[in-house]
């Protein structure tokens, strides 16, 4: 019997376990080890920052919906990888050997880079639960003695579909509270430009979202560097194409919201010859780990290099749609191993697919594959993303209790895209 670990029990780690659980069948066990004890659907922080969503509606608990399928679950900090051993090492300090090991962490949040930056210093997030519930407390604080506002992402970020997400809630926010002529909001990001989302652009996304920033009224400040963060004053420094600091802007706010510069948690990035420079996972086009060959890893903590180089360092997004079929190559490609005594075969989709909400309309693009040149490039606007958003978080939430392996981004976002299937 073969014992798979996972590693992280978000959108990426539940379903790599519910997957390869159901592919390797009764005989080999699988065991999720997760820091926390409930899920959370990190794509909905945002209406829990300003109080569109409770946090209890997107959470739920892990161990009750993993048993029920016969896997098994331990709520611990991992703090050390021995992967010359094949054993995790835990906060409380147990070990947990596995055979084969799944590695969906996602990322750590490196705010540090970046002086006065994040929820213990001046600015707010929405990358974690904890952080958007702290975020909501700032927004009422807005809305009683309102004032500037800053959003965006700061240098070396590589997710950039939340920071409009956000800017474009808070003003529907605002406005339904009416008070949004009292705050005057400035949209700061690394991007070289407004809509390049860390992929180059895709399709029409710079003229697009240009247009949406004009109609709210929401100024913005790209190839922005920030310099430092102090209580109510952002330094920013705006680049030129050369990289040389051309205008400086001290920009005051009330509140601010930046998606910070990701990393890898340590005690992945400390295992010697794992992973890259900045913490984030070397894998083959199998998902697996080239030294590590009992080593898979999927989502936000793998190395994906930059799309292109920038003035400001920008990294890849790596999207939901490219998440999940990541998790399903890696369950059949341990099949392969496991069961059928083969060489993995299967591969993750290098697609992007995404659904942004904008308070009371929405955005979706497409981009095949996500590093250009593409075959494909699709971007649109309308009610309808707002919509399909909305049921994309119930279609998920089912998904993880249920256990199903259904591929719910292509069973339901190509649907709502009117496409029947990438490849």
């Amino acid at each position: 019997m073969a014992k798979v670990v996972v590693l992280g029990a978000g959108t990426g780690g539940m379903p790599a376990a519910y997957e390869a659980k159901e592919i390797l069948g009764k005989d080999h066990e699988v065991l999720v080890v997760n820091e926390r004890p409930d899920f959370r659907f990190v794509p909905s922080n945002p209406w829990v920052a300003v109080g569109w969503r409770e946090p209890e509606a997107i959470t739920i608990p892990i161990e009750k919906y993993l048993s029920k399928k016969n896997i098994g679950f331990k709520c611990a900090r991992v703090t050390e990888i021995d992967a010359q051993n094949s054993q995790l090492k835990t906060a409380d300090d147990d070990i947990v050997d596995y055979d084969y090991l799944i590695i969906a962490t996602g990322p750590k949040l490196a705010f540090a880079n970046i002086e006065g930056a994040g929820p213990s210093g001046f600015t707010q997030s929405i990358c974690t639960l904890e952080h958007a519930k702290q975020c909501y407390l700032d927004v009422q604080a807005l809305i009683k003695n309102p004032g500037p506002v800053v959003v965006g992402a700061f240098q070396g970020a590589s997710c950039f579909g939340p920071a409009y997400e956000y800017a474009f809630i808070l003003d529907k926010a605002l406005r339904d509270a009416k008070i949004r002529h009292k705050v005057p909001i400035h949209f700061v990001t690394s991007e070289p430009y407004i809509g390049h989302l860390g992929l180059g652009g895709v399709g029409d996304s710079k003229s697009l979202l240009e247009s949406d920033l004009r109609s709210k009224d929401i100024k913005w400040v790209c190839n922005a560097q920030v310099d430092k963060v102090d209580d109510g004053l952002m330094y920013v420094s705006e680049l030129n194409r050369k990289g040389e600091t051309d205008f400086t802007h001290e920009i005051g706010f009330h509140h601010a919201m930046l998606i910070p510069p990701f990393a890898g948690i340590d005690a992945v990035a400390n295992v010697e010859g794992l992973c890259n420079p900045k913490g984030f996972v070397i894998t083959d086009e199998f998902q697996r780990s080239p030294k590590y060959p009992n080593i898979f890893s999927g989502g936000v903590c793998v190395a994906i290099p930059p799309v292109e180089t920038t003035p400001v360092p920008t990294g890849t997004p790596k999207t939901g749609y490219m998440i999940e079929t990541m998790m399903t190559a890696i369950a059949h490609n341990l099949k392969a191993i496991i069961i059928e005594d083969k060489e993995p075969t299967s591969k993750g989709t290098w697609h992007a697919i995404c659904l942004a909400d904008m308070g009371d309309t929405g955005a979706a693009f497409v981009a095949m594959p996500q590093i250009p040149p593409r075959n494909i490039t699709w971007f649109k606007k309308g009610k309808w993303v707002h919509l399909a958003k909305i049921a994309f978080e119930k279609y998920f939430m089912r998904k993880m209790k249920t256990g199903t392996s259904e591929p719910v981004y292509e069973k339901y976002v190509l649907k709502a895209l009117g496409i029947e299937r990438l490849e």
